[in-house]
């Protein structure tokens, strides 16, 4: 029995059926339980990210504007360009539709997983913080729930690995540029991991100041050579949008009379890659923002899912879609989303396509060794967080070399694993959250009467 087996039969268990029930449910509940309420404070979600309602001696470690940086970069660019890519090739272009919904949802849970983040935060004396599910659970639970601390804990150092991340982008770079150099992934992890070192030994604040400008930079780039694109074949931009639609659909309606569940999963499983939301991992860096109210950085935690799947994910799905390559090429992962662009823009996009992975796929790991350590710091303490974030470094080069498979099915099964914590305390502590979130929309709306 091979590892690569397991790894597929851990993934494929975890993300079952009652996963996904679970985490769309939930992101169901919050939806009804706010009311939706926070939806109408979208534009003050937005304003808060320029600094207007910040002051500097607020609690925290970073900005609203550097915590969703660093939170996005996370999420855009694999999980958006190759994680896109991987959904279509096994589910189809109606695997995008359920992408959809479930970023829908997710914004939801994401105004109630961070602002719980910043509620139950642990403030240390020389005002850093320590923040996400595993916190909230044991500043705020009963003590019998403390396990589902460690649980999470336990599955965010495994899960906050970079194996999605050093495969795709070892990958790419052999198939567009080195495909005969011999021991290529090996040299391209280790390449990464000296990078990596340099700039996660700065911890939180380094990461999310690489983050602040790398992420809006190259999204705009990437943006905009996807617009390109579509320009240069707008006659395919509706039938495409409609194709998404018109195969969720179709999937819908299977899946109400009972007889599929593959596309679904699918759907939802890259979905979660690729905004996080319910997961809890984007809760450990929007906790340590600088936040005067909980609710404020719940607020602008609720927009990553509209930039990182509503907007990047659907601009991938639609550039595959147009150029037809994933009807036709045996092409893996971030590799179909480059020959896509090649098709279309020729090696310009390819180029394109490698740079902006090259950039996002670094930013990620830099924010996914921050997830990381912050969880072994809770289970292990400070030294434990240190000794995690030089196995994680040398964790870089070995997923760098193995497949693709094995690597994604091993980051889904402990994704899958820390939903379970972060739901099951975000439920409990739903009226808190609403309870805060009254006082400060409140409070709010009487400022405004004032001015």
């Amino acid at each position: 029995m091979s590892f690569d087996y397991l790894a597929e039969q851990f993934a494929t268990l975890a993300w079952g059926p009652w996963l996904v029930i679970f985490l769309v449910g939930s992101g169901i509940f919050f939806l009804i339980f706010s009311g939706l309420r926070p939806f109408r404070y979208l534009p003050h979600a937005f304003a808060l990210l320029t600094g207007k309602y910040s002051k500097e001696s607020d609690v925290g470690d970073v900005s609203h504007f550097k915590a969703l940086t660093a939170a996005l970069s996370g999420t855009i660019g694999l999980g958006n360009i190759a994680g896109v890519a991987v959904a279509i090739q096994l589910g189809g272009p109606g695997a995008i539709f359920w992408m959809w919904l479930t970023a829908i949802v997710g914004i939801a849970t994401k105004f109630f997983t961070c602002t719980l983040s910043v509620m139950y935060r642990d403030v240390n004396p020389d005002g850093t913080t320590n923040a996400g599910p595993m916190y909230v659970i044991k500043n705020a639970l009963p003590n019998y729930m403390l396990p589902l601390a460690y649980f999470f804990a336990i599955f965010g150092v495994i899960g906050c690995l970079p194996g999605f991340q050093s495969n795709q982008l070892v990958q790419i770079s052999k198939d567009l540029y080195f495909p005969g150099v011999e021991n290529f992934e090996l040299i391209a992890g280790i390449f990464l991991a000296i990078i990596t070192a340099i700039v996660v030994v700065g911890g939180l604040k380094r990461i999310a100041n690489v983050a602040s400008y790398l992420v809006p930079f190259m999204g705009c780039i990437y943006f905009g050579a996807v617009l390109i694109c579509i320009a240069l074949n707008i006659e395919e931009f509706l039938p495409s949008l409609s194709l998404i639609i018109s195969e969720g659909l179709s999937s819908l309606k299977a899946l109400l009379s009972g007889s599929i569940m593959g596309v679904v999963i699918i759907g939802v499983r890259r979905g979660a890659f690729s905004n996080e939301a319910g997961i809890g991992t984007e809760s450990l860096v929007h906790g340590s923002a600088k936040a005067s109210h909980p609710v404020k950085q719940g607020l602008v935690a609720m927009t990553g899912p509209i930039f990182d799947t509503l907007i990047m994910c659907t601009a991938t799905a639609v550039l595959i879609l147009i150029s037809g390559v994933w009807q036709n090429s045996d092409a893996q992962g971030v590799t179909l989303t480059a020959e896509a662009f090649n098709n279309i823009l020729g090696p310009v996009g390819s180029f394109v396509v490698f740079l902006c992975v090259l950039c996002f796929g670094i930013s990620t790991i830099f924010t996914y060794s921050y997830y990381g350590s912050s969880c072994a710091k809770f289970l292990f303490g400070e030294k434990g967080s240190q000794i995690y974030t030089y196995i994680f470094i040398l964790m870089i080069v070995i997923f760098a070399v193995i497949s693709l498979d094995t690597a994604l099915n091993i980051i889904d099964g402990a994704f899958a694993m820390m939903a379970i914590p972060t739901l099951v305390s975000t439920l409990w502590l739903a009226p808190k959250v609403m309870s805060s979130a009254r006082e400060y929309f409140n409070s709010l709306n009487e400022t405004a009467k004032r001015t």
